[in-house]
Formats: C-alpha cells, sequence, structure tokens
C-alpha cells in the first residue's frame, strides 16, 4: 500500500509542476480568467447583465441573442458535450471567435472584444476558427453548399 500512495503522490505533484508552469512573461496561463461559468441559459445571461432574446428553445439546444455594455452575442447552451461539438463543429464553417464553456455545455459566439470580455466574466476557452475551403481546394460554395443561405 505504502508504494501505491507514493505513486499517486508522486503523479500528485507531477501534475502541480505543469500547472504551475508560467507563460514566457512570468504569468500563468489564465491570468485574471474565472474557473468555467455553469448553468441554465438565463443563468448564464444574467452573469453578464444580458436579458436574453430567446431563438431556440429546443432540448438539445437552447439560443439566444445578447446585448450587452461590449456588444451583440449570441449565448447557446446544450444537453449534452456531444451536441456542443457537433455545433462548434457546423459552426466553424462559418468563422468566427467562440467562447466555450468547456465542460458546463455552453457557447458564446461574437465579436473577438465581446467574447474576450465575457471570458472576463464567465471563464471558458476562447476558440478562433476562419471560413475555409473544402479538403479538395476547390470552389467554397461547392464545397460548402449545404451551409451558406442564399
Amino acid at each position: 500500500m505504502r508504494l501505491r500512495y507514493s505513486g499517486v503522490a508522486l503523479g500528485t505533484a507531477a501534475l502541480l509542476a505543469l500547472v504551475s508552469c508560467g507563460t514566457p512573461d512570468g504569468g500563468t496561463p489564465d491570468d485574471g480568467v474565472p474557473d468555467t461559468a455553469g448553468g441554465s441559459l438565463e443563468q448564464l445571461a444574467a452573469k453578464v447583465a444580458c436579458e436574453p432574446n430567446i431563438q431556440t428553445d429546443a432540448d438539445e439546444l437552447r439560443q439566444a441573442n445578447c446585448t450587452t455594455a461590449a456588444g451583440r452575442f449570441v449565448l447557446a447552451t446544450f444537453r449534452t458535450t456531444r451536441g456542443q461539438r457537433e455545433w462548434l463543429d457546423e459552426a466553424n464553417d462559418y468563422g468566427g471567435t467562440y467562447l466555450v464553456g468547456v465542460g458546463a455545455r455552453w457557447v458564446a459566439v461574437g465579436d473577438e472584444k465581446v467574447v474576450m470580455a465575457l471570458r472576463g466574466q464567465l471563464g471558458g476557452d476562447v476558440e478562433h476558427s476562419s471560413h475555409h475551403m473544402g479538403s479538395g481546394g476547390g470552389n467554397e460554395e461547392e464545397d460548402h453548399s449545404g451551409h451558406h443561405a442564399s
């Protein structure tokens, strides 16, 4: 048993060493960023002082338009992590900046300055995506015709 606990302690020490590593400028990777917020769409919106304008209210997805002092954004919550990832995969085809509530199953989408302001209140991870062409390098409209509105 003693050997087993020593291994756990050693593993914990190694993990702490990795987590406490700073960035090249001496700071920590997430200076000033709170832990990722959780809650319903309404609870998340309240945390950023937004009155959500619900656009989609389904079992798998709830989505609202929001406006705060920082600007306009879309806030979406998901029933499952898989649903969140599938939504992000589809949305990435259009480009943009996303604030992702990893483990909390929510996403905020807006201009980068808005997303960064929200991150200071909700935590989460920022993902950037640029509109891309299909793997064949052909015409965008042809490769993603199912994703574009006329």
